[in-house]
């Protein structure tokens, strides 16, 4: 058991420890534990093979050990200086008779005992008894006195202590609530006029929905505007738009009329080349009836000197 209390420390020192496990370690008594261990809460020896528990520290902040599948028939009485126990488990070893559970009345916060499996079982009317010999136990062997299973007694005892402010955490720290807390005396002696009343209760909710009510018309109202700008915008911007195309049809008529002019002018030039080819046509045609009496005179001329040789 020495050597492995030694290797549940892994360095630190006995005063800092809360929890130890030292199950299924081989030991017929208690060796490797002393009263350095002042922090201690939960110690477990579970299937060790404890005879006695002869040499048990004492251990002021203990609130439960486990010491069951053991071999204790006796001393009970070395566990006197664990003041905060509140669970203990002696299943499964060798406690014959309710003597041998005398000591444990000086265990005033003793809530949970665990006796299963040993021969004080089998006394008649033994959870009566032990019930009777140790009022403060709330729990025996997993059932309360109206043979109701506690299921989660553990936890329901922790919160227990820590509601009756036997919490170790807090006296360690030493911190003081008391300024938390609200003297209901103090409230009942505020005076009336102190407190605000209704109306004015009334009066501030109705202001804030009023001035919540404002703000909400005054963001509408700007969103409109921004509406309003945009709509002038679209409209500059169309009026441009319109602007430019009318240029463009009015240049694009003065190409056309330019156009036209150049068409005119063509038309004139082709009309009066068409005038001077009718002239030459009829010149020439003229030329032509012109030279066509003289060969005809020079026809009959030749016809009457052909006459005449004849």
């Amino acid at each position: 058991m020495e050597k492995r209390v030694v290797l549940e420390l892994r360095g630190r020192s006995p005063s800092q420890i809360k929890e130890l496990n030292l199950d299924n370690c081989r030991s017929t008594n208690i060796v490797g534990l002393s009263d350095e261990y002042t922090k201690l809460e939960i110690l477990s020896l579970n299937n060790v093979g404890l005879t006695t528990l002869k040499g048990f520290p004492t251990l002021p902040k203990l609130r439960k050990l486990e010491l069951s599948d053991n071999r204790i028939s006796s001393g009970l009485d070395f566990l006197k200086g664990c003041k905060k126990l509140t669970h203990l488990n002696l299943s499964g070893n060798k406690i014959r008779d309710l003597e041998t559970l005398q000591p444990l009345k000086e265990i005033e916060k003793l809530r949970v005992l665990d006796l299963f499996n040993n021969d004080v079982t089998n006394i008649e009317d033994y959870r009566v008894k032990v019930f009777a010999l140790h009022p403060s136990i709330k729990y025996l062997d997993g059932y309360d006195p109206d043979d109701r299973e506690g299921e989660d007694s553990d936890a329901e005892e922790d919160e227990v202590e820590e509601l009756n402010g036997n919490n170790d955490s807090e006296e360690d720290l030493d911190i003081d609530l008391s300024s938390l807390f609200i003297d209901d005396d103090s409230l009942s002696e505020r005076p009336p006029e102190t407190s605000p009343s209704l109306l004015i209760s009334l009066y501030t909710v109705c202001g804030l929905l009023f001035h919540m009510g404002y703000l909400l018309r005054n963001s509408d109202v700007e969103d409109e505007e921004d509406d309003d700008d945009d709509d002038d915008g679209d409209m500059s911007l169309s009026a441009v738009y319109r602007d430019n195309l009318e240029e463009e049809s009015s240049s694009s008529s003065l190409f056309e009329g330019s156009d036209e002019e150049e068409e005119e002018d063509e038309d004139d030039d082709n009309n009066e080349n068409d005038a001077e080819t009718v002239h030459n046509t009829k010149a020439k045609e003229g030329e032509v009836n012109a030279r066509d009496p003289e060969e005809s005179t020079r026809g009959k001329k030749r016809k009457h000197e052909d006459e005449d040789e004849n």
